[in-house]
């Protein structure tokens, strides 16, 4: 991996004469400066999916700021269950946007200043309206920035407009699809609705978590023309009923392989051939093509259902470690995690900071979508893809220009999850 020097160095900041604070420094940070004799003690917990809960994360925060990140990785529905029960176990959640909409009525979390925030106002549209482009029309489903604003510092309900104080930072997002094996399957596969298809019958698989498993399935279902929803992203009782009845059917006729509900458990079903089309995420698919085994991310005419998370701070947190919280989000969004998640297929918040840790390659490949010049490799040197291969669906703006729905949950959620774990027991 090439060690990209961070774009601002904080050290000579954090780390500089014991009691002295830098006007410099305090205004290029953006967040409260810290007594640099009083940073390395402190310690910051994390907690969220193995997406991007990462060692080699924590490891730069230690070196760059000089605190300690401890973090634990959980699957999304245990990440819920934490956010919402546990306010007093975590100082960070990273967590998705449409947990935000199960966490948020809590009170475990605290709304963020946009004025600390250094790199703001080049956040993505996505994050802020809604909108990747002015002429994006927004998606179906949970769209982060209509549970990203509050209306104050103690504000208890989601804003439409953008209004200085986010429940969550924006850090990491993706427009996922189906993938496949394109050698094990022999043709194009161009729809949603192939995941039913009878021929990979036991070779098929979906994700076991209930909030995102029934927005695949509700792609798969539009797509075989067999509900047209008024809003997948909030279906109505009918719309959950009739969805699970096509999907218990087809598990009943054998069509699925197994479910998964963990990153590794999607990488071992594809690598090994026993399925040959499933819910997947980028980094697995990357981490099959790792092992020389053929993998797409597939493109599909009928769109990307899309997910982002955040940085969401603990309501307890205060002081010395609410000032290091804010510091480490500006470190976040200045560009070097952003590289390193988007070497392996996701996007940054703020692209044009992670543009300064990637190569020219690296750039035109992942987030351009043009031919790569030379090998492509993963954060941890691994190469990836050869000379003139071409992203996955192309550009970001290809991307994420059509996505068809974000994950969500829904008014109907309790009969929802009741119905989809009366479908995974069937």
């Amino acid at each position: 991996m090439k060690d990209f020097p961070p774009k601002l160095s904080r050290r000579s900041v954090l780390k500089g004469a014991a009691a002295t604070v830098t006007a410099a420094g305090a205004s290029t940070l953006g967040a409260p400066m810290i007594w640099a004799q009083n940073i390395k003690d402190v310690t910051l917990r994390q907690f969220g999916t193995g997406v991007s809960n990462l060692n080699e994360v924590a490891a730069r925060v230690k070196e760059d700021l000089g605190f300690t990140l401890e973090m634990t990785a959980l699957d999304s529905d245990a990440v819920t269950q934490r956010a919402a029960t546990q306010p007093d176990s975590f100082d960070i959640a990273d967590i998705e946007y449409w947990i935000c909409k199960k966490v948020w009525p809590t009170g475990n979390l605290q709304a963020m200043d946009v004025n600390k925030i250094k790199n703001y106002d080049k956040i993505v549209g996505i994050f802020r309206d809604g909108k990747l482009t002015p002429e994006s029309t927004i998606a179906q489903g949970t769209a982060p920035h209509s549970v990203g604003f509050v209306d104050g510092v103690d504000g208890k309900e989601f804003v439409a407009e953008e209004s200085g104080w986010m429940t969550l930072i924006p850090t990491i997002y993706n427009a996922d699809t189906l993938g496949i094996r394109p050698d094990l399957i022999g043709r194009e596969i161009n729809t949603w609705a192939e995941l039913l298809n009878p021929e990979f019958a036991g070779k098929a698989s979906i994700l076991d978590i209930s909030s995102i498993g029934i927005m695949d399935a509700a792609m798969v279902c539009e797509a075989m023309g067999e509900i047209a929803y008024g809003d997948k992203g909030n279906m109505t009782k009918e719309e959950i009923d009739k969805t699970m009845a096509i999907f218990t059917e087809a598990k009943k006729a054998g069509q699925f392989r197994a479910f998964w509900k963990t990153f590794d458990e999607s990488v071992n079903l594809m690598a090994s051939g026993e399925v040959v089309i499933q819910s997947m995420w980028s980094p697995a698919i990357t981490a099959v093509r790792s092992q020389g085994i053929p993998c797409v991310y597939q493109p599909l005419k009928e769109g990307y259902r899309s997910w982002g998370g955040g940085i969401g701070l603990s309501k307890s947190l205060s002081g010395l470690e609410l000032d290091a919280a804010y510091e480490y989000i500006n470190w976040y969004l200045d560009g070097w995690v952003g590289g390193f998640l988007m070497r392996q297929g996701y996007y940054s918040a703020v692209p044009e900071t992670s543009k300064n840790h990637m190569s020219e390659d690296e750039w035109g490949f992942w987030f351009e979508g043009k031919p790569a010049q030379g090998d492509i490799t993963n954060p941890f040197g691994k190469v990836m893809e050869k000379a003139g291969a071409v992203r996955d669906g192309g550009s970001f703006y290809d991307r994420m220009g059509a996505v068809a729905c974000w994950n969500a949950v829904m008014d109907e959620n309790q009969h929802m999850v009741r119905k989809w774990n009366e479908f995974i027991a069937a």
